[in-house]
Formats: structure tokens, sequence, C-alpha cells
């Protein structure tokens, strides 16, 4: 039988790069709530079929999440002070399901790539966990503290983390322990597994599935569509 497939948001950042005073999750795309338009694109029919959606949020907007109907089961849950406490929180809703596959996606890329992302999902067949990631079209430089320029990094073995990042329940929730008792912290999910020796695929993605972060970001992505 095919795994499950859950979604987990951790939605409980102020968003405040973005300025505005709402966090950015919660400004209104589309005519909804940004966080809302990101689960949306995940029920469309070319994306993988979804038994479940956790996400982490605000306290003080968990009634209105809780209000919003995907047509599937829903937790929501206060988010903590930080992505990986929020992630933790989400996960931990989940049903004790250890070989389900856990879609780990930023509130705030709401184009997410259908082919990309069940690439990743198969992966899960020989790897421990994929991530989606855009590769880099840039030269990179290494840099001092000073600003001067001590190598050119190549740039074909670099790539632009995304998400979603995937894998097991039961691997997310071993990570995320470990990452809890040593004091782990990271700016990613699989950065947890990679700590731990776990094998990560990178699945390339187009730059379309953009992170809303600042205002240029916001207005790309809400003139342009992606």
């Amino acid at each position: 039988m095919r795994a499950k497939v859950y979604l987990v948001i951790p939605a409980g950042g102020q968003g405040e790069r973005m300025g505005g005073g709402v966090p950015k999750q919660f400004r209104e795309f589309a005519g909804k709530p940004l966080l809302q338009a990101t689960v949306e694109a995940f029920l469309k029919p070319e994306m993988p079929v979804l038994a479940g959606i956790s996400l982490a949020v605000p306290l003080n907007r968990i009634e209105e999440v809780r209000t919003w109907n995907f047509g599937l089961q829903t937790w929501v849950v206060q988010g903590g002070t930080s992505r990986q406490a929020s992630v933790l929180a989400a996960l931990s809703l989940l049903p004790d399901e250890p070989e389900a596959t856990i879609l780990i996606h930023d509130a705030v890329r709401p184009f997410p790539p259908a082919g990309p992302i069940l690439e990743a999902i198969r992966a899960l067949a020989t790897w421990d966990g994929a991530l989606l990631g855009e590769a880099s079209t840039d030269t990179l430089k290494q840099v001092d503290p000073q600003g001067r320029i001590l190598a050119t990094v190549p740039r074909e073995a670099i790539f632009r983390a995304q998400t979603p990042q995937v894998a097991t329940l039961g691997t997310w929730r071993r990570a995320f322990a470990w990452a809890a008792k040593t004091g782990f912290e990271a700016t990613d999910d699989v950065a947890l597994l990679e700590a731990l020796g776990c094998r990560v695929l990178m699945v390339s993605s187009p730059a379309s599935n953009l992170k809303i972060t600042t205002p240029a970001d916001w207005n790309r992505a809400t003139e342009c569509g992606c």
C-alpha cells in the first residue's frame, strides 16, 4: 500500500522583513491570506493526494485558521519561537505513522511545482530525504570578514534550497528530537538530516517556486503570478 502523504507548514513567524504590521503569511494574496493560498496550491489535481495538513501559526491566528475548510483532516497548533520549534509542534499532531511521507513547506511559497514534488516523494524509495532546489546561475565568491575575495566557488555544485523538504515521519521525528536534545539549530529542515548522516537528494526545481520574503518578492509574485 502506498504511504500516506501529509503537508506540514510552519507559519508561526511575524514576517518582519515584509513590514506593514501583518505577518506576511496572513497578508491578502489573490483574495485570501497567503498561507491559505499556499495550502490550496497543494490541493490541485496534479499534486500528490494529501491525507492531512498540519499548520503551526501564531496564537492569535489559531481560531481564524481553524475556520478554513480544505476538505480533509487539518490540525492547527501554536507555533514556536523558531522554525524548528514550529515544525516540531506541527509534526507532533500527526498520526503515529512512521512510514508516512511528510512534506515540510514554507508558508510563503505559493507556487509549489507538482513535477519536482512528485519526484522528491518517489526518491524516498532509495533516499532518506529529498528537497527541492534551484541551480545557481550566478558566479559565486567566497570572501573574508573584510570583504576580500578568497576564492571563486564552482557554481555547478551550488543550489538554492527551496521547499517542500521531504522525508518519512519517522525520520523527521528522529531528527527533530535529536536537534532538540543537542541544541542543534539550522535554517532549513534537511540540515538536521544531513547532521545525522542521512542521504538527502537534491531535486531540481524552477525559480517560480519563489519564497515571498521582501516587498520586492511580493510585487514579483502578484504581478507575474509566477
